[in-house]
């Protein structure tokens, strides 16, 4: 239960003034909807002016505040701006320029002949120099807005920043002083403000140590929660798993394990054989045979006379797994099962039947293989499938379905540089599937203007007549206004006409069962070309699909690039991956799409991509999971969190854990986060 003294803190938003329906609306756009988002609402940048005597003194370009009077109101034509012209002492002569706003509002701040200070941006439009929507116009003298220091935030439609200041301040008022959670010498060593003061000064002016600070708490939170995560789990009962072999030995393989494969296995047993549930992430790049890897750990469960269950975040996803372990299994007699939200009637019986009794000893599903209805007769094993897409919420709901804790084999097939592997994935030992299996070919990845969009059609019309299939993905599902940007929808139908039914259509907002339909004409090669988004981005495994096409390629990441051209070069032919690019490109976009032909090393990739694009992608978005970051910054993240990681460990090894003054303070810092999660695994918590 959270502290008393955080609930000032955790009140809605519209307890501040001024807050009603009509605001409640973009500020939930930007995710405020209590009193401590806006705390953790940080500006982008601050606007510094300059107090200045005359526009003489004044340079295009510069934020200033300058004493101007009024002298001439112009409207223009239609719906043009209106402008109050207004001179300075010498005589100088400025617009003030207001688009869209009620001219009547504009003669009221700023009558004829009566002085105003205006602070804003000096421009120039033609000979005349201009401010434009003016900062503030104010009757009292420079001293009140000259050398104004004063914070842009993010906003969102029908906000403005001066609303929002006001909303951030209130805020601030509600923030209590709160005791210190930092260990005391490294607090000392990094001369770090105070919590409350961190908060002051970083909305205040650009405070690098008020920032750092802040988002060292953030981090020191998640790690501290991770640890908690960690040393509960170690401190449970699971059911020690010792197969024998003898299913295992009947998987039908074409080809041999890699050495990766063949460590990852070996300690993924070494992790079932012990009391402790395992908790252990399996990396690996695309096509490395993680699904391999899962089957061998959900046999060594079967072997052990208990369950597993394979949870995969989307229906496509799903069913994708399930034929791939059928096909794999088929040699060992063990019944495999799916099931997703869309299984109804007899079929559906049948299988929570075979759960329950363990006659199904495998179950292949999305979260409906966790409903309250769903009851396993000894579940052992959860093998969650792209972990990103799962926060650690959600790992620790696996703990209700077994009659004790499951082992969790957890996978992701994008790389993660070690930093972020660290920060989202604190608690879990991991492997690394680095090597290909033998026999993948290289994919032929090539970089072509868009202006060539009528060579790449006819290329695709020459791959599909020998019988292959191709995808074609876009970056968005239909056309917004006014943004060039690829369509999903539009191109389908202009492909369509030149196709015909061979086409089909796939993207996220489409009805599940039309979605499938779709995916399941593909499939089975009724349908030669994919038109889709990023849904396809991963699990998909068309062993004939051996070309890709990705328009406007520079505005995906490179880990995403990576994970798209992955859905080719499944099959022993050889594979093509084309990326559209449109004309006009920046020297990074250039670097990113060159680095694509270079390398298909996933580890390399996700390393680069951290560079040159920065981490929120490879952070799960800063959308999903519960290991988002709002405060801190990729570079605070690889610069604090070993710190923070290091923290953490001495609080709970060397300073008693959550007990103690420490401690005490630590659990604020939990609540204050929402990483509270890590508080309830205590007892008493």
């Amino acid at each position: 239960m959270r502290p008393d003294r955080l609930n000032p803190m955790f009140v809605a938003a519209d307890s501040l003034k001024g807050v009603g329906p009509g605001l409640a609306r973009p500020l939930e756009r930007l995710g405020l909807t209590r009193v401590r988002d806006f705390l953790y609402h940080l500006p982008d940048r601050f606007v510094e002016r300059r107090a200045v005597p005359d526009l003489d003194q004044a340079s295009v370009g510069e934020n200033i505040v300058v004493a101007l009077t009024p002298v001439e109101y112009r409207s223009s034509a239609g719906r043009g701006p209106f402008r109050v012209l207004a001179s300075d002492g010498p005589g100088n002569i400025c617009a003030i320029t207001y688009f869209g706003r009620n001219a009547g509002w504009a003669k009221k701040s700023l009558p004829l002949g009566e002085t105003r200070w205006i602070a804003g941006r000096l421009d120039q439009f033609g000979q005349l120099l201009q401010i434009v929507h003016p900062d503030h116009v104010s009757e009292e003298s420079a001293a009140a807005l000259g050398q104004l220091v004063e914070p842009v935030y993010p906003l969102s439609e029908g906000l403005t920043q001066g609303r929002l200041i006001a909303l951030i301040q209130q805020a601030l008022a509600s923030a209590t002083d709160l005791p210190e959670w930092i260990e005391p010498g490294l607090f000392d060593k990094m001369k770090w403000p105070s919590w409350r003061d961190a908060l002051e000064l970083a909305h205040r002016a650009d405070h690098p140590q008020a920032r750092d600070r802040l988002a060292y708490d953030e981090l020191l939170a998640n790690s501290l929660a991770l640890m908690l995560v960690r040393n509960a789990n170690r401190a449970r009962r699971g059911t020690p798993l010792q197969g024998d072999g003898r299913l295992r030995a009947r998987i039908n393989l074409p080809f041999a394990l890699t050495g990766a494969q063949q460590r990852s296995i070996a300690e993924i047993a070494g992790d079932l054989v012990q009391d402790a549930p395992m908790l252990r992430l399996l990396q690996g790049d695309v096509g490395s045979g993680k699904t391999v890897v899962a089957l061998e750990a959900m046999l060594i469960a079967v072997e052990a006379g208990t369950q597993a269950a394979l949870l995969a975040p989307t229906e496509i996803l799903a069913r994708q797994h399930f034929d791939t372990l059928k096909r794999m299994a088929q040699g060992t007699g063990v019944e495999i099962a799916l099931l997703t939200g869309r299984d109804k009637g007899r079929a559906r019986e049948a299988t929570l039947m075979g759960l329950h009794n363990g006659s199904i000893p495998i179950v292949v599903g999305t979260h409906a293989i966790f409903q309250d209805a769903v009851q396993y007769r000894n579940l052992a094993l959860v093998v969650i499938d792209e972990q990103h897409r799962f926060g650690v919420g959600q790992r620790l709901m696996l703990a209700q379905k077994g009659k004790r804790t499951p082992h969790c084999l957890a996978m992701t097939a994008t790389p993660i540089p070690r930093t972020l592997t660290l920060a989202q994935y604190g608690e879990m030992d991991v492997s690394k599937l680095d090597e290909m299996p033998p026999g993948r070919q290289p994919i032929d990845t090539r970089v072509v203007a868009v202006e060539r969009m009528a060579d790449v059609i006819a290329g695709v019309e020459r791959h599909l007549a020998t019988g292959q299939q191709a995808y074609w993905v876009c970056p968005m599902v239909r056309e917004l206004e006014n943004e060039d940007l690829a369509a999903a929808e539009a191109r389908y139908a202009e492909l369509q006409l030149r196709f015909g039914d061979a086409v089909v259509l796939v993207h996220g907002q489409l009805r599940p069962e039309a979605k499938d339909a779709a995916m399941e004409r593909f499939a089975s090669g009724a349908a030669k070309l994919l038109v889709a988004t990023t849904v396809i981005e991963v699990g998909v495994d068309v062993p004939s699909a051996t070309l890709m096409v990705i328009e406007q390629a520079e505005r995906f990441g490179l880990a995403q690039l990576h994970q798209l051209r992955g859905r080719v070069g499944r099959g022993t032919a050889a594979s093509t991956c084309l990326l559209l690019r449109s004309g006009a490109l920046s020297e990074t976009a250039k670097r990113r799409l060159a680095l694509m032909r270079e390398t298909q090393d996933g580890f390399r990739i996700a390393e680069e991509d951290l560079e040159l694009r920065g981490g929120g992608e490879l952070l799960g978005t800063r959308q999903s999971g519960d290991t988002t970051f709002r405060v801190a910054s990729l570079d605070q993240i690889q610069r604090l969190l070993p710190l923070a990681h290091n923290d953490a460990r001495l609080l709970i090894d060397r300073d008693g854990g959550l007990t103690g003054a420490r401690g005490e303070a630590a659990r604020l810092l939990l609540y204050l986060f929402e990483r509270d999660w890590g508080v309830q695994l205590l007892r008493g918590g």
